[in-house]
């Protein structure tokens, strides 16, 4: 039996388990007895030397009230307590697969490690929609600092000094810490009706709101605009005419419907439009 069938087969327990309200899921794993040194090495013995399921069974289920005790300690972040749990649970059944009897010491004290690690994976994938820390250095100022401010509110200099020693991180890296716990998620764009007054989309720049970049710019639509207009001052007044309409005009006219106005060709109409064009760009490099 592979370590994945166990863990998944152990998973499987838990959700199968009781269900209900959170006091219902408590009184009942109250219920389960709590497992002496000799019946815990016994079990896991049987599990590592024989894959035995039943074993992983009982190991899992008598320390699921530890899980819940770990998983309170983090309810501040504002997440449900039986999602914590789960994670929690998952972490114990890990630690469950991997537990070593020989070492001497008791599987509650080793499933720490697993749980915790479990449940803080958890918070930091879900606390915020922005990570608020990624390496290993800032999950531990993460977790460290929340549980320091409780009692010191916001750090001072002397204060952000010492807990910047005692975790083995520079000052900057509390600071910055502290202050992405202090920030909370705004919608960019948020609905009308959430009355979210700054939210991003109102303040942030365009990419494009350069001051330079629009001066420049309607420096240069107003000179391509003078320019036009003294080029088509300089073309005879049919040719001024039929550039107007066929580019300028916002319902512009069709070869044929000027040819039909002046009495010629629609292909003549397309020469002299052709011939008005060329001049026009002539002029406006000259000018």
């Amino acid at each position: 039996m592979t370590t994945g069938a166990i863990v998944l087969r152990d998973r499987e327990l838990m959700l199968n388990g009781p269900v209900g309200s959170m006091d219902q899921y408590i009184q009942a794993i109250s219920a389960i007895p709590v497992l002496d040194a000799a019946e815990e090495a016994a079990l896991a013995t049987r599990l590592r030397e024989h894959d035995d399921l039943d074993a992983a069974q009982r190991l899992v289920l008598s320390h699921l009230r530890f899980v819940v005790h770990i998983a309170r300690g983090y309810v501040g972040y504002g997440l449900q307590l039986t999602d914590l749990i789960q994670e929690g649970n998952v972490g114990l059944m890990k630690a469950v697969r991997r537990f070593d009897p020989s070492v001497g010491v008791r599987l509650v004290s080793f499933a720490v490690h697993w749980i915790r690690a479990e449940i803080h994976e958890y918070v930091l994938r879900n606390w915020r929609l922005v990570k608020v820390a990624t390496t290993k250095a800032q999950r531990k100022l993460f977790f460290n600092l929340r549980k320091s401010k409780k009692h010191l509110g916001w750090l001072s200099a002397d204060e952000t000094a010492a807990v910047a020693e005692d975790l083995g991180v520079s000052a900057k890296e509390v600071t910055e810490m502290e202050r992405r716990l202090s920030g909370y998620d705004v919608s960019f764009d948020p609905d009308p009706s959430d009355d979210e007054s700054y939210a991003p989309t109102a303040y942030l720049p365009s990419p494009d709101s350069d001051p330079a970049q629009l001066v420049e710019s309607a420096d240069w639509e107003n000179d391509a605009r003078d320019r036009l207009t003294l080029a088509m001052n300089e073309l005879d007044d049919r040719s001024r005419s039929i550039v107007a309409r066929r580019w300028l005009a916002e319902k512009k006219a069709t070869l044929h419907e000027l040819a039909a106005e002046y009495g010629v060709s629609a292909e003549r109409i397309r020469q002299v439009e052709s011939a008005a064009i060329s001049k026009l760009k002539k002029s406006m490099v000259a000018a």
